[in-house]
């Protein structure tokens, strides 16, 4: 991997792929959420979440239980955030809402979380926020739509609903990242949900070296330094090894 040598300056883009070995399930691989209830993705869309309290209720429903709660980081975001603990300037930009890499090892403010995280709860009428783990237990106390307890308004998980825009404030930091990056690494992500995804062709047009760590073709394999296809939680941490190395 001649692109490792040399290499002072990395950002990781990842997506939901690179959280599966942790239990999470992915969207759109073959055991996805979306794959087996296609509905899912039409019925969660901010403008159904605020207009029907059903929708509402079945989100928090799907939340209350989900794997992500007690999901640990697994080797592919530990090893990233041993990229950053060796000394190289190390930032990540996640379409996941889960905070693994977080947990993994990576400071806060070398995160950046594109669609949100869902370890936070808003109130969408006053902007209130608050843990979610507190609303989650009203949910399982019996609360199917849990409203604020300060102005009555209705509650959100802090992320990012089809419908809604991405912060422009963090996704104008996400985009000074990619362009100063010189290696952009790409990971378990179907590059197929923008903007997110066009940070790819920004940390190119840049000059820097693009890299996608995928299961499957991405609409950017065209422009990738190299494409790897071998399983996530080998690959990074043999990434982050050869970056040290180089």
């Amino acid at each position: 991997m001649e692109w490792t040598r040399g290499v002072t300056r990395v950002s990781v883009l990842t997506g939901a792929g690179i959280s599966t070995d942790s239990g999470i399930p992915d969207f759109r691989g073959p055991d996805g959420v979306w794959t087996r209830n296609p509905r899912m993705a039409d019925m969660f869309t901010y403008q159904n979440y605020m207009a029907d309290p059903a929708v509402r209720e079945q989100f928090w429903a799907t939340y209350s239980g989900h794997s992500a709660w007690t999901a640990e980081p697994n080797a592919a975001h530990k090893a990233i955030a041993e990229l950053d603990r060796a000394g190289l300037a190390v930032r990540v930009l996640t379409q996941n809402i889960d905070g693994l890499h977080q947990r993994g090892g990576m400071p806060d403010r070398k995160v950046l979380e594109l669609h949100g995280s869902m370890h936070t709860t808003v109130c969408t009428k006053c902007g209130k926020s608050q843990p979610s783990q507190g609303v989650l237990a009203r949910v399982e106390a019996g609360e199917k739509d849990p409203a604020c307890q300060d102005c009555g308004g209705i509650l959100k998980l802090a992320v990012v609903l089809f419908g809604q825009y991405l912060d422009p404030d963090v996704f104008s930091k996400a985009s000074a990242i990619a362009a100063a990056s010189q290696v952009f690494i790409a990971v378990g992500s179907t590059l197929e949900v923008h903007p997110a995804a066009s940070l790819c062709v920004e940390a190119v047009e840049s000059g820097a070296k693009l890299v996608i760590v995928n299961r499957d073709p991405t609409p950017y394999d065209h422009i990738a330094e190299e494409v790897i296809r071998e399983p996530i939680g080998t690959a990074v941490p043999r990434i982050c090894q050869a970056l040290l190395q180089g």
